[in-house]
């Protein structure tokens, strides 16, 4: 299943509780069904890992620089004049190779960013399928083993987009590669792929929340790459950690749609950490003072979302 797709059920789920309950109060907080997230014994992504970036349509070098450096702080080890304080996006991926690579039996994933590739004219123009999707990343990356990320400009139109989905990953099996499509959705749908940092569609619409970089595409866009980097690398390939059918399965990060902290329920995001300085919302430290918001992941010892905060 989409991440867009469990949203709007996320979403939709704040009507029908304000409508049984009346008047009511909602005080319970959201807690993910029990569900079995199976493993079902297929590869999953290990070792050197390179992330090949095409920026598809027109990016300023600092929208460019928010997606580089949450790639650099995936795996980056910890320095000695470094004064990050509470949680960070190394241990939000730390904690997908423990709870799935590592009960898997498999080895660490480590994310190197390799080439960056522009397309800023746009070749094969600003109305894409989803096969053209995976052409662009061939493109990119013909190579055996990688991972290709596909991002599309506000102005750039793709099937499905803001319809089902905020983006996607897919898989060419005859090269061992695998892609991510994320589009910036600022111009054509916040509501539905930049949310909380915009007014949802359905649903409450309290006040958005701040951007933690400043640019609420572009942040949005980091929310829906996390979660489809954490799916990618669970289940690269339609054989590894999901529940229900392969064809719309719930994955690691989409299982857990919409929640970023403690006590998240329909419409409200959870706790978060609040930036002093800016107001911005996050709950994960990165790169030089960078600030992030990650989804939460499903934890298969407890069935329920964890989250950084």
């Amino acid at each position: 299943m989409s991440s867009f797709l469990a949203l709007i059920i996320f979403i939709l789920a704040t009507n029908y509780f304000q409508f049984s309950l009346g008047v009511k109060k909602l005080a319970s907080l959201y807690e993910a069904q029990p569900m079995p997230l199976k493993y079902h014994n297929g590869p999953l992504l290990e070792g050197q890992l390179p992330v090949y970036v095409l920026w598809y349509g027109k990016f300023s070098p600092s929208q460019k620089t928010i997606v580089s450096d949450f790639f650099l702080s995936l795996d980056r080890p910890a320095r000695k004049h470094d004064r990050v304080v509470g949680p960070t996006v190394g241990l939000w991926w730390h904690t997908v190779q423990t709870n799935y690579m590592k009960k898997a039996g498999k080895g660490r994933l480590h994310v190197i960013l390799s080439k960056q590739h522009v397309d800023e004219e746009c070749s094969l123009g600003k109305n894409l399928n989803k096969s053209q999707l995976a052409e662009l990343a061939r493109r990119v990356n013909s190579k055996p083993i990688g991972l290709t990320l596909v991002l599309t400009a506000n102005d750039v139109a793709v099937e499905g987009f803001c319809v089902s989905s905020c983006g996607s990953h897919g898989s060419d099996h005859k090269t061992k590669s695998t892609y991510i499509w994320v589009g910036n959705s600022i111009s054509q749908c916040p509501g539905q792929c930049a949310w909380p940092f915009h007014q949802p569609i359905y649903g409450p619409q309290d006040t958005p929340l701040v951007a933690p970089n400043a640019d609420v595409g572009v942040d949005g866009m980091v929310v829906n790459i996390a979660n489809l980097l954490a799916n990618t690398a669970t289940n690269p390939f339609g054989t590894g950690y999901y529940q229900g059918e392969a064809e719309a399965p719930l994955e690691v990060a989409s299982a857990c749609t919409g929640v970023y902290g403690k006590g998240a329920y329909p419409g409200h995001a959870g706790e978060l950490l609040i930036d002093s300085s800016s107001g911005a919302s996050y709950n994960a430290n990165g790169l030089d003072g960078r600030k992030y918001l990650l989804p939460a992941l499903f934890d298969p010892s407890t069935s329920t979302c964890w989250t950084l905060v």
